[in-house]
């Protein structure tokens, strides 16, 4: 593709920074990947500014930092004084986050707005906030500008189980009993309407979308996986002690307490170790559960690990185990597939999208008692016969490299931009570049 034929985007993530995990590299990811098949720009905000510009970036040519942050800041303050705890209260978290992003996306347009109208870039697309819940004020300021808007992908609102509702209130979760308010926020119903496409991260929020817009909506998971970060490869071969690996944060919602409780028995028996990898308010807890069930120095407690880290401890392992009730995403869950790691899974949310029986092990929903009864179960197969974890480990890896790379994800995205500019009608001074 020559520099001719390459699309004009401004790419919006307002979270966007190579050194952070979760929402923050996603949004980077996702960028730096459409950069590659793109004429792009990013906006983001001023706290990404270093590190965006440590990957050799810089300000003004690949991307543009818009500093919020005096409005931003005491309202991030005010979010951890009403969320009860850290590590807690994420509805309350993007609550206030939302207020904030009016003001963001107001400063963004001030900087582009005039440059939007002009036609200097063929489409707007907003990756960051994920959130479903997060209006966006240009997607209308776009459409009369008659530049389409892609927005996405959108991820986050599943239910939580009832069976789980104690999990429910001790992760602080007050507001997502009222969740649905946001329907009634400024911009909700505009944003969607104008919007020219919108990418849904998994079939959870595209339940929620109003039958209005589910025309203009597309499936893509919002994880992918960065080779470069998840280059090694598992050269373990499963044998007894089996080694189960969790990673994320100590919160009620991931369920490292029933995996403990499923594992106890074989991990007394020395058939199987376990490590926790992350940490969190519910730590104190779960060192108190290894300590009743006498599981000693069969369970490890690894603490936060930096993200380039996390490969070497996945490689050596012989299973992932994510018991998470309530997962949007589940990122690690491909990190570990990259590293021929296969994995289980509860089938609920993000995690149900991205595994299937070739490349790991579903755990069926239901009560707490019911999960940690399947887990058992599959432990005790799993310890009677490791080859059921090595005939997963190349599926896992070739269902990440085919489906689930940055890159792959990038050229589905362009394809959805060229037919979103097939159905616009020709402006006026713009480039074809269909």
């Amino acid at each position: 593709m020559t520099s001719a034929d390459r699309l004009r985007v401004l790419l919006m993530a307002e979270a966007a920074n190579p050194e952070w995990v979760s929402v923050p590299l996603v949004g980077w990811c996702h960028a730096r990947a459409l950069f590659e098949l793109t004429d792009a720009h990013l906006v983001t905000q001023v706290r990404n500014r270093e590190a965006i510009e440590r990957t050799g970036w810089t300000e003004g040519r690949e991307f543009t930092a818009i500093d919020s942050e005096s409005f931003s800041r005491p309202l991030w303050k005010l979010s951890g004084l009403l969320r009860g705890g850290a590590g807690k209260g994420w509805t309350m978290v993007t609550a206030i986050e939302t207020i904030a992003y009016y003001h963001y996306e107001r400063l963004v347009w001030q900087r582009f707005g005039a440059r939007i109208r002009a036609g200097e870039f063929d489409l707007v697309h907003r990756i960051t906030p994920l959130s479903p819940t997060t209006p966006s004020t240009i997607a209308a300021r776009c459409a009369r500008a008659g530049v389409p808007f892609v927005l996405g992908p959108l991820n986050g609102g599943v239910p939580w189980p009832r069976a789980f509702d104690s999990a429910r209130r001790a992760e602080r979760e007050w507001l997502s009993y009222v969740r649905d308010a946001y329907k009634l926020l400024p911009g909700y119903a505009s944003t969607r309407r104008n919007a020219a496409a919108i990418l849904v991260g998994s079939q959870d929020t595209l339940a929620q979308m109003d039958a209005r817009w589910r025309d203009k909506c597309h499936h893509l998971p919002e994880n992918a996986v960065d080779p470069t970060r998840f280059g090694a490869r598992r050269t373990r071969a499963s044998s007894k002690p089996i080694r189960l690996v969790f990673v994320g944060r100590l919160v009620p919602y991931k369920g490292a307490d029933m995996l403990l409780e499923a594992a106890a028995p074989l991990v007394r028996a020395g058939e199987l170790r376990v490590q926790l990898l992350g940490d969190g308010p519910q730590r104190a807890e779960l060192e108190a559960l290894v300590a009743r069930e006498q599981l000693g120095a069969g369970v490890e407690f690894s603490g936060w690990v930096d993200h380039q880290r996390v490969q070497d401890h996945l490689a050596a392992s012989d299973l992932l185990v994510l018991p998470s009730i309530r997962e949007f995403g589940g990122g690690v869950v491909l990190e570990a597939m990259a590293v021929g790691l296969p994995v289980a899974v509860v089938a609920y949310g993000g995690p149900r999208e991205l595994v299937t029986e070739p490349t790991g092990f579903l755990i069926e929903l239901g009560p707490r008692a019911q999960i940690v009864a399947q887990f058992r179960a599959l432990f005790e197969r799993l310890v009677a016969d490791p080859r059921l974890i090595e005939s997963r480990v190349e599926p896992a890896r070739e269902h990440v490299r085919r489906h689930f790379t940055w890159e792959a994800k990038a050229r589905k995205v362009l394809e959805l931009y060229r037919s979103v500019l097939d159905q616009q009608p020709a402006r006026s001074g713009a480039r074809a570049r269909r």
